[in-house]
């Protein structure tokens, strides 16, 4: 029995002039009915391009794509209208909401395309909204603009939900918020959903010249997981300064972003550590 998504020997060859860019290079993968699937990769390495592809908003060079039994790498583009429209929920990083309509209106408006919507109230009480269903996009948080994105994307009642860098636009505890409903709707609508990145962009410790480094990452860090040391301005480093990052980075694997530093300092911070440093001579703007 084939499975629910099959990507079989996929490519996408993009052409500007004479130049071939090559997106995507024989993928082949299967997800079931249900399944949460998440795609990882870095920057270019072809993850939106996928995401493109299955949702009709993409072709693809050569391979073949199938949904629920359905080649859609075959379809014509009225037949892809129709794909997305009916099949396909999308949920964006940046939101892309209506401004001038209210949280419940831009669920309205998806749901009057579809054949079999579900109802507005009761998407958006699955995304903790009520309350603020009459309110305008911009009289909501971030992280409430993406849960009406989520409610709009599932007012639909599609076959797949596509979610492209969810959290890509939020802070650590709203996309912590946010990620929590992906599993909570697979479970109750069985619906597939492919996320792309799903990493949650996380407060950054910010020192200066009088700062005790190791002493600030330890109360900070129990406050909330600290993913990265920011070091700004770094001509007032000073030995023990070292001496304390190279302590972070060795015992909690935390990288530090710095720029600036002496090149005996920075030899030091990396030598004969086994974890990822992040280097800049300057932070563009």
């Amino acid at each position: 029995m084939p499975s629910y998504v099959e990507f079989k020997n996929v490519k996408k060859v993009y052409k500007m002039g004479e130049v071939s860019i090559e997106a995507l290079r024989d993928v082949s993968f299967e997800i079931e009915k249900g399944e949460i699937c998440v795609i990882v990769g870095a920057s270019g390495a072809g993850k939106t391009t996928l995401l493109n592809i299955l949702g009709g908003m993409d072709t693809l060079t050569s391979g073949s794509v199938t949904l629920d039994g359905k080649d859609i790498s075959a379809y014509s583009q009225r037949e892809l209208t129709s794909y997305r429209r009916y099949d396909v929920g999308f949920v964006f990083q940046f939101y892309n909401l209506v401004q001038n309509l209210t949280a419940r209106e831009n669920v309205e408006l998806a749901a009057e395309i579809c054949r079999e919507p579900l109802d507005a109230d009761t998407v958006l009480e699955e995304v903790g909204l009520s309350a603020r269903k009459n309110n305008f996009p911009a009289q909501l948080s971030g992280g409430e603009q993406q849960r009406v994105s989520i409610a709009r994307a599932l007012a639909k009642n599609p076959k797949i939900l596509l979610c492209d860098e969810p959290t890509g636009a939020l802070d650590y505890k709203t996309g912590k918020q946010v990620l929590a409903l992906i599993p909570a709707i697979d479970d109750r609508y069985g619906m597939g959903v492919i996320t792309s990145r799903i990493g949650i962009q996380r407060e950054a410790m910010i020192v200066n010249e009088d700062t005790n480094i190791l002493e600030l990452f330890m109360r900070e860090n129990e406050k909330h997981p600290i993913d990265c040391v920011l070091i700004d301005e770094c001509q007032f480093l000073k030995k023990h300064h070292v001496q304390e990052l190279v302590e972070i980075v060795d015992s909690c694997g935390v990288p530090v972003l710095a720029y600036g530093l002496k090149n005996d300092f920075r030899n030091e911070l990396f030598e004969g550590s086994y974890y990822m440093l992040i280097y800049a001579d300057k932070i563009e703007e």
